[in-house]
């Protein structure tokens, strides 16, 4: 049963990304959340870091989606982690399509108050360790 609450939860967060819902996202995460993204700085803390940083992504798209891929999940009794592939794309504002990219994602959740909250999640990218740079065209 709680596993798939948190699968409910990870669809209702796609679902968010896709709509743009920020209020709606919010939700989903712990107030002290703290966040490895792809993006600067090293962490993300607090839901309000965890916000701006999403709020920025948005301002991208016009439309965004946001697909997770072969999601597998580890459940306890008030703590759950787990990993998967995840791809943000759409239509940039400029009307330009783009299939973004895939990015490696671990989740990991909290149970507070019988709801699972995320509390910590990281999204990484391969890179290339003889040039530094990220290898961004990789598939699951």
């Amino acid at each position: 049963m709680d596993e798939a609450e948190i699968r409910r939860r990870i669809d209702k967060l796609a679902e968010g990304i896709g709509a743009k819902d920020l209020e709606g996202v919010k939700q989903l995460y712990a107030t002290d959340v703290v966040s490895f993204d792809v993006e600067p700085p090293l962490q993300h803390v607090g839901i309000e870091a965890k916000a701006k940083n999403w709020a920025n992504a948005f301002t991208f798209f016009r439309d965004v989606t946001y697909e997770v891929r072969d999601l597998v999940l580890t459940v306890g009794d008030d703590v759950a982690f787990g990993h998967a592939f995840g791809r943000l794309s759409g239509t940039l504002q400029n009307g330009v399509a783009t299939n973004g990219m895939w990015v490696r994602v671990t989740l990991c959740f909290r149970k507070i108050d019988g709801d699972w909250l995320i509390t910590h999640d990281q999204a990484s990218v391969p890179f290339d360790i003889s040039t530094g740079k990220g290898v961004a065209d990789l598939e699951p």
